[in-house]
């Protein structure tokens, strides 16, 4: 198989296992401080359980996606060695600012939240805990900031020529508020949040469904319930902006994301469809003139579409940007309804009656995974043949002197180390849960008082 390709490969499968533990840690880490600061009011001793349980699982999603993360700089070196150098400057820039605000302040509070408990006052070990949640939440930002970079690059400028070319720094702050940063982040933030409340509303819906620890289990339910109402929803507007974004910074993106080829057109806004490359069209259901009323407000309003741009410049893979695209919408929709639906069932006082909805719920833990994971694809299959958008191609980027045979073997021993964490953090989450939330303080557990 072509080097390109296999390298290309390797990075999408370390980037993506990786990126199943950070959304988690975030999400779980809004929660968390929720369920602290309900305790801290309340006094309650269910919120301090409830906090205790989920920091233990929390611990565990933040030390894998860590232990993952690590796999990726070594690769930006191995394979990728004219990317690094293209874009050195920038990402480090990015990177030292993520190890000063982020890691720093995870570390300055990650000992007291797992060890403080009863060690220190309760209002400092709930500092602790939201220190640790912004610090993941920071850590986000600067990862993101460096890669919209490549997507829309500003505040920089270009030192030499050729293979020695690299990209400085001018303004840092131009850099960090690059035209797609903030969408971008704001879309990513509410992914992870969304992932995060989601593993909770499985976890206790399984408990409710089972008739253990129900009256924490509804407590906690509730508290993820409207986390996941609200983010849901507030994925519509971020999504709706950074879909802006890309329809005046990358436009050859935006029409691959619909399967709109025509060069000056109305475009329509497909549900669900097929894109036929060679015939450049679209079979499936659509809204006539839909995107053209999004982008413009006017569904006679023209959108660049790909034949706008010469073949080299297009994504490779259309229809596979198209699916990706539309499956995310797709989940994200039904995250919505689900959360609404759940959210009036409460307000009715039927929803820890309505059985087949905590089932759905037991199960739907892995939709925001899903959508996180093919988002991602859709962001950066849409990007290419660029892995700088405009200014540096993906064929040109990679290490010429790395071999198939070197990045296969390497791609199959990251496959097996990467199956044996994942079983392993399986292994223990699931052991966390079926031990119950009250085990965690050493108590006996009594049902009948729940």
């Amino acid at each position: 198989m072509d080097v390109e390709i296999l390298a290309r490969i390797q990075f999408a499968f370390t980037i993506a296992f990786h990126y199943i533990y950070p959304p988690l840690s975030i999400g779980i880490g809004l929660i968390m401080v929720i369920m602290e600061s309900l305790y801290i009011k309340t006094g309650k001793k269910e919120y301090e359980i409830l906090t205790r349980f989920w920091i233990k699982i929390f611990a565990l999603t933040f030390g894998i996606g860590v232990a993952t993360g690590i796999i990726m700089e070594f690769e930006f070196g191995t394979n990728w060695a004219v990317y690094s150098r293209y874009v050195g400057d920038i990402f480090g820039s990015a990177l030292a600012a993520e190890g000063l605000f982020a890691f720093g302040l995870e570390s300055a509070f990650l000992g007291v939240l797992l060890f403080g408990w009863h060690r220190v006052k309760p209002w400092v070990h709930l500092v602790s805990t939201i220190g640790v949640f912004l610090g993941s939440m920071f850590s986000a930002v600067w990862i993101v900031v460096a890669n919209s970079w490549q997507q829309t690059p500003a505040g920089y400028h270009i030192v030499g020529e050729g293979l020695a070319a690299r990209a400085e720094v001018t303004d840092f702050w131009e850099m960090v508020f690059n035209p797609s940063s903030m969408d971008r982040l704001v879309h990513t933030w509410q992914g992870a949040l969304l992932a995060g409340a989601f593993l909770v509303l499985s976890v206790h819906a399984y408990y409710l469904r089972k008739g253990r620890y129900v009256e924490i289990s509804k407590k906690a339910f509730k508290i993820a319930l409207v986390v996941a109402t609200v983010f849901s929803l507030g994925q519509l507007v971020s999504g709706h902006s950074s879909a802006d974004g890309v329809a005046v910074n990358q436009p050859a993106k935006l029409a691959a994301l619909e399967g709109h080829f025509e060069k000056n057109a109305p475009a329509d806004l497909y549900l669900f469809g097929w894109v036929d490359k060679e015939k450049q069209e679209v079979t499936g259901l659509g809204i006539p003139g839909g995107l053209s009323f999004l982008v413009h407000q006017d569904f006679d309003a023209p959108v660049v579409g790909l034949n706008s741009f010469p073949e080299v410049d297009r994504p490779g893979q259309i229809n596979a940007v198209f699916q990706f695209y539309h499956i995310m919408i797709a989940i994200g929709m039904t995250l919505i309804g689900m959360t609404l639906f759940a959210s009036y069932m409460w307000w009715r006082k039927k929803l820890f009656e309505t059985k087949w909805l905590l089932w759905i719920f037991s199960y739907a833990v892995i939709l925001p995974q899903i959508a996180n994971q093919v988002g991602w694809f859709a962001a950066e299959m849409g990007r290419q043949p660029w892995v700088v958008y405009g200014h540096l191609r993906t064929g040109d980027a990679f290490s010429q002197e790395v071999s198939a045979n070197q990045i296969m073997f390497s791609l199959i021993m990251f496959t097996v180390i990467y199956a044996i964490l994942f079983a392993l953090f399986i292994y223990m989450v699931n052991k966390k849960i079926k031990h119950g939330p009250y085990n965690e303080l050493n108590e006996p557990v009594n049902f009948q008082s729940f």
